[in-house]
């Protein structure tokens, strides 16, 4: 395979949803697999809908991911300016070229002039209500005003627009990688816009444009643009470029939980996950939109997450790392039909990573974490800590909220466990306890293990009477892990002054 050259071309209208974030994933994996190009341009012509802000939030979400790219808006290369608004010039030629050889015409039709045509094919039932082959010769364009007046009216600065002229009968073919054979007849396709009167382009135009001048091989996108493609190879003919068409792959949609539909914020907000990598924040609004990053996730989880969401690798492996995604990731096993996104794997997926990254590490994290509620401790004591309780969680943040009595002694008791195991009597045995707590030397936890175990035997107190009432006095609840640990990490001053504590306080 000649090297290829892909790109990621997102529209700053907004934040980057994860389903673009996998577009860009799956360029980058098959870009680096087969020692290539991975560009990002910056597809901003629709000044209408630009959003302050958008562009920089897709570059640090990239970034985030790892997703460096070779070239882009600002990373230096061959064919650039790699934002489209900087490349405005350049797109009159090409829409003057398609005007010169017949394929598109001018229109000057009125906003009212066009609703009125639609409604009219609409009563008619005579085909789909657009400008298209059948309707474009009841329309104002240059197929049917005299170039006399066509000249008149832009001379006059008439407000106008170019079109593509679809060829009336004609199967265009269209090879996907992913879906096989696509065809599609002419007839049904309408005439797109390809270039405005203010000199800015329609996507269409300028997206094939700049995949010609940028010597892009693979156009890997969603299969919302499915449909646009026909116009696609249709305007690769009509410059001549066929021989230098890129090949498609167009990758199923994420779909909701329940799998009805198209993933989208609402349903992050609904159900509680994040759909964004970063945290967005609207710039008008104000509104904060929840990002993965900020919910505790590892950019690596994140994405070997999404890298499973519509590709197969073939084998009952779930973990990757970005490398092996790079040597095993084919086009050819992606699927056709939307994968449903499901939020616990994607926390099973953070839980893996917790567990298997270094401890060190995740206690740097953790100690963020502390810092941020001004609680402090002694690095071994952390790293034991973050050990013992990494298990029980899937984020980091969450280590606080099952740790947090680690910090901080327990002020209130849980009053249900109290009520089921706490007794008069549960204050005795835990002062009795305390004797033989002070006689452990060193304080480690199994030592303290088996003096708990002889404690018991020699006394003959249920364990089942002691051990709750210990916990509840340790921790303020009834969960936790095992109690030698818990004292072992908590120390034996601070142990024997919670056991006394709740000796005194806790009344049933």
């Amino acid at each position: 395979m000649t090297k290829p050259r892909v790109r990621f071309a997102p529209s700053p209208t907004g934040p980057l949803h994860m389903g673009g974030v996998r577009t860009a994933l799956y360029n980058y994996l098959f870009a680096k697999k087969h020692g290539g190009h991975f560009l990002l341009r910056i597809e901003d012509t629709d000044q209408n809908r630009y959003v302050p802000g958008a562009e920089q939030y897709i570059m640090d979400s990239l970034r985030w991911c790892g997703l460096q790219w070779d070239e882009g808006p600002d990373t230096d290369g061959p064919y650039g300016p790699y934002r489209q608004s900087e490349r405005k010039d350049m797109y009159r030629q090409y829409a003057m070229q398609l005007l010169e050889t017949g394929h598109a015409y001018y229109a000057f039709d009125t906003p009212e002039e066009l609703e009125e045509m639609r409604k009219r094919i609409e009563s008619e039932k005579t085909g789909n209500p657009q400008y298209d082959s059948r309707s474009r010769l009841s329309m104002k364009n240059s197929l049917t005003l005299s170039d006399a007046e066509v000249q008149q009216r832009l001379t006059a600065g008439s407000n106008y627009v170019v079109r593509f002229k679809t060829p009336e009968n004609e199967e265009v073919v269209l090879e996907d990688i992913i879906r096989g054979t696509v065809k599609v007849q002419s007839w049904q396709l309408d005439d797109k816009v390809l270039f405005k009167s203010d000199g800015m382009p329609t996507y269409h135009l300028a997206n094939v444009v700049d995949d010609y001048l940028m010597k892009i091989t693979h156009v890997i996108r969603g299969e919302e643009w499915l449909p646009s493609a026909p116009l696609h190879v249709l305007l690769y003919k009509s410059f001549g470029w066929e021989s230098s068409m890129p090949q498609f792959a167009h990758l199923p949609l994420l779909l909701k939980p329940d799998g009805n539909g198209k993933l989208s914020k609402r349903d992050g907000d609904r159900l509680g996950f994040p759909v964004f990598p970063l945290q967005w924040t609207d710039p008008y609004t104000g509104e904060k939109s929840s990002g993965y990053r900020e919910s505790g996730y590892f950019k690596e989880a994140f994405v070997n997450m999404i890298a499973l969401m519509g590709w197969n690798p073939g084998t009952d492996q779930e973990l990757f790392t970005i490398h092996e995604l790079m040597e095993l990731f084919s086009l050819e096993r992606v699927g056709k039909s939307g994968a449903k996104f499901d939020p616990e794997k994607a926390k099973w997926f953070n839980h893996q990573y917790l567990i298997s990254t270094p401890i060190e590490e995740v206690a740097k994290d953790f100690e963020k974490v502390l810092d941020g509620k001004g609680l402090k401790t002694e690095p071994e004591k952390l790293l034991k800590i973050t050990e013992l309780m990494r298990e029980r969680v899937n984020f980091v943040p969450e280590l606080l909220t099952q740790a947090g009595f680690f910090f901080e002694a327990p002020e209130n008791y849980d009053e249900n466990f109290a009520r089921k195991k706490w007794t008069p009597e549960t204050s005795v045995f835990l002062l009795r306890l305390v004797e033989k707590l002070n006689l452990i030397n060193p304080f480690y936890a199994e030592e303290i293990h088996d003096a708990l175990q002889q404690f018991i035997e020699t006394t003959g107190i249920p364990a089942g009477k002691l051990m709750p009432g210990l916990r509840l006095a340790l921790v303020g609840s009834g969960t936790g892990p095992e109690i030698s640990q818990i004292m072992a990490i908590l120390g034996k001053g601070e142990s024997i002054s919670r056991i006394k504590r709740a000796a005194e306080k806790i009344m049933v």
